[in-house]
C-alpha cells in the first residue's frame, strides 16, 4: 500500500465510465462538510497545461525542465518527464504537500495499490475490474450489481450517498 500522511481514495473505472463525473459531484459535498480535498488524475494523454505564447510555456519550451506558475491564486508547477514514462502514484504523492489537506482522491492509476472505489455502468460491456483487484473497497453502478458480501454497492447517480460513506465510515477507519 501507498504511504500518505492522510486518507487516499481511489475511483478507477474504464474511460467513458464517469470517473471525472463522479468527483465533480462529490467534491463540492464533501467541500461542504469542510474537507480540504487534493485531487490526483492520471491521464493517458500528452497534455499542455500552459499556453501557446504565454510565458511559461516560451521557457518550458526554451527548455526549462520544470517551470513554477505563481500568482496571489494558485501555484502551477509544470514538470517534464524526461524519458517519457508512465507515471507511479508515489511519485505524484511527493509532490502534493498533503499539510493543507484532510483527503486526497485519485482517478485513475487502477493497477495501483491502494483502497478504490470502482465505477462500473453494465451498458458499456466492460467486465468488473474488482474480481482482480483486492484494492476495491466498493462498486458504484447505475444498475443493480450482486456484489460478494465484502464489497459495498452504491447507486452511482446518488454521489450523496457515495459521500455519506467517505464521510461516515471511510474517513473514520481511517483514524482509527
Amino acid at each position: 500500500m501507498l504511504q500518505t500522511h492522510i486518507p487516499i481514495l481511489g475511483f478507477a473505472a474504464f474511460s467513458g465510465t464517469g470517473k471525472t463525473t463522479l468527483l465533480t459531484q462529490l467534491i463540492p459535498i464533501l467541500k461542504n462538510h469542510k474537507l480540504r480535498i487534493g485531487l490526483i488524475k492520471h491521464s493517458h494523454h500528452n497534455f499542455e497545461i500552459d499556453q501557446p505564447g504565454k510565458d511559461s510555456y516560451r521557457l518550458r519550451k526554451a527548455g526549462a525542465l520544470t517551470v513554477l506558475l505563481a500568482s496571489k491564486h494558485r501555484r502551477a508547477i509544470i514538470t517534464e518527464i524526461e524519458p517519457a514514462q508512465e507515471p507511479k502514484l508515489a511519485d505524484q504523492l511527493q509532490v502534493i504537500d498533503q499539510g493543507n489537506l484532510d483527503l486526497i482522491l485519485v482517478e485513475g492509476f487502477k493497477a495501483e495499490l491502494f483502497p478504490k472505489i470502482e465505477i462500473h455502468r453494465p451498458a458499456l460491456n466492460k467486465p468488473l475490474m474488482y474480481p482482480n483487484d483486492p484494492n476495491i473497497i466498493a462498486v458504484a453502478s447505475d444498475s443493480p450489481l450482486e456484489l460478494p458480501k465484502h464489497l459495498l454497492g452504491f447507486d452511482l447517480n446518488n454521489p450523496n450517498m457515495i459521500a455519506d460513506y467517505i464521510l461516515n465510515q471511510f474517513l473514520e477507519r481511517k483514524h482509527d
